[in-house]
């Protein structure tokens, strides 16, 4: 039986979110500055960044109704960090789970998730060859300007599900090697020899290559055949803990000061911010 389908639900940023300055260990960001420079209320950005909110509370619901475990990572959790919701020029948002709950997440999702929203993984899109699945939104398009997903059914906003296990390093390098190569073909239009390839690496030796990591004691990185290979650990994971993003109270790692410190260096520090360029070439909402 399908469980009942959840409405998307989505209250706007809080007052505190939008304080002028955000102080985190002797660490102070004008957030209301930046937000007026990159992404004011109204802007295509702030639109689409709402967006991608929507699309990270429908997951939240489904993860917390069901005891599925995920953070939110990268500059995701930079942004709750430093700013308490997006950075404020980021187009994009990253959650991780681990390959348990990512499991069980794919499975549920499908049947919970209203009409507005679609799942995007290789069993749903037959031209997908991502190892890591897209929650998308069905009422925008979105064009990043690199080809790989003009023949997706998916092509609106997205946020990305990514999914770890223990693997040396050396065998996630060999696997993204394998995969690599689907990239190269898509570009050249050869979406046959896409599928194919994807198919052979997901059902043959992908698995051979989990079997053999699973001999050593590695840490936890993202699945196989996914182009980034920073590890995770499981003592900066769990247990989670929670941070405020866009107003939500939302799971983090349990030392995300560590975790990202692993990743980025000095991550508190802003970039220049002359050298900012978004990912999207072309959006409709």
């Amino acid at each position: 039986m399908h469980k009942k389908k959840i409405k998307a639900t989505f209250a706007g940023p809080t007052t505190n979110s939008r304080r002028i300055t955000t102080r985190r260990n002797d660490m102070e960001v004008n957030n209301e500055e930046l937000r007026k420079r990159f992404n004011p209320e109204g802007s295509q950005l702030r639109r689409h960044q709402m967006r991608m909110l929507e699309l990270l509370l429908a997951t939240d619901a489904i993860c917390r109704r069901h005891g599925i475990r995920y953070w939110l990572s990268s500059g995701t959790l930079i942004g709750a960090a430093r700013h308490k919701g997006f950075i404020p020029w980021d187009d994009d948002l990253d959650i991780e789970m681990l390959e348990p709950d990512y499991q069980r997440l794919m499975k549920l999702m499908p049947h919970e998730l209203p009409s507005t929203m679609a799942l995007q993984n290789m069993d749903t899109d037959p031209d997908y060859f991502f190892f890591y699945a897209k929650l998308r939104d069905r009422r925008s398009l979105l064009d990043e300007g690199n080809n790989y997903g003009r023949t997706w059914k998916e092509q609106g906003i997205y946020i990305d599900i990514f999914h770890f296990y223990p693997q040396p390093l050396w065998i996630h390098k060999l696997s993204e090697l394998l995969q690599g190569h689907a990239y190269t073909m898509c570009r050249k239009g050869h979406m046959g020899r896409v599928r194919m390839l994807t198919r052979f690496n997901r059902y043959v030796s992908f698995p051979l290559l989990r079997l053999a990591g699973s001999l050593s004691h590695a840490p936890l990185r993202h699945a196989l055949g996914t182009p980034y290979e920073m590890p995770r650990f499981m003592e900066d994971i769990f247990p989670l803990s929670e941070m405020e993003f866009e107003g939500h109270m939302l799971p983090v790692p349990h030392n995300t000061d560590r975790m990202l410190t692993r990743i980025y260096g000095d991550w508190r520090k802003l970039p220049d911010l002359s050298t900012i360029h978004p990912h999207v070439t072309k959006l409709e909402i």
